[in-house]
């Protein structure tokens, strides 16, 4: 079996992946390349290309592959043993234990409507942060309905102190591409994002 902190990984740059997949779409700029946020200077076609790459080469070295299966409510990251595929990348029914396989739902809590309405909501601190403060501390609010969203399907005002130092401190310098301006505002914005949400 996988250990724990290779799973948790796979689980993390699958997810934020999809996060860059999204940014890429609502933006519609298939051009765009970024900087490695790699230490070890891995790059890849896109943000996304390169995260689902580290996630594969980690995978391998344990001799295991990734798939995302989509259900009719949520997607499914699924890692299971190379050993069970033939020369040519398909599954081999005679070789599939389902005990070797992880499943990890994609969705959050796992209940689709539940994630849409924590996303709503934090969309909608989101937005309320930008109009009330601008649009600097308003992008902000908006990795940080990313991150509570995608990594916790939690509303941003029930983050724990933990989690919200987790955003400022990994989250955010990997996956916000601020700006200067943005970055030194930053652990204000949370604060704004947070008294916010809880007073409505």
């Amino acid at each position: 079996m996988l250990p724990d902190d290779i799973i948790d990984e796979a689980e993390r740059l699958t997810r934020l992946a999809r996060e860059a997949d999204a940014r890429l779409a609502h933006t519609n700029d298939e051009a765009v390349t970024r900087g490695s946020p790699f230490e070890d200077g891995y790059t890849g076609q896109t943000e996304a290309d390169r995260y689902r790459a580290r996630r594969d080469e980690l995978l391998a070295e344990h001799g295991y592959v990734a798939r995302v299966r989509s259900e009719d409510t949520a997607e499914v990251l699924v890692c299971h043993p190379t050993s069970w595929l033939d020369d040519e990348g398909t599954v081999v029914v005679e070789r599939v234990d389902p005990e070797e396989a992880v499943e990890i739902q994609l969705s959050g809590t796992g209940d689709s409507d539940e994630w849409k309405t924590v996303e709503a909501h934090n969309r909608a601190v989101a937005e309320a942060v930008s109009e009330r403060h601008g649009e600097v501390h308003g992008f902000n609010a908006h990795r940080l309905a990313d991150f509570a969203g995608n990594h916790y399907a939690k509303p941003i005002e029930d983050l724990t102190p933990a989690e919200r130092e987790e955003f400022l401190t990994e989250y955010y310098p990997r996956n916000g591409w601020p700006n200067d301006k943005q970055r030194a505002l930053v652990a204000e914005s949370v604060e704004l994002a947070r008294e916010l949400a809880l007073d409505d």
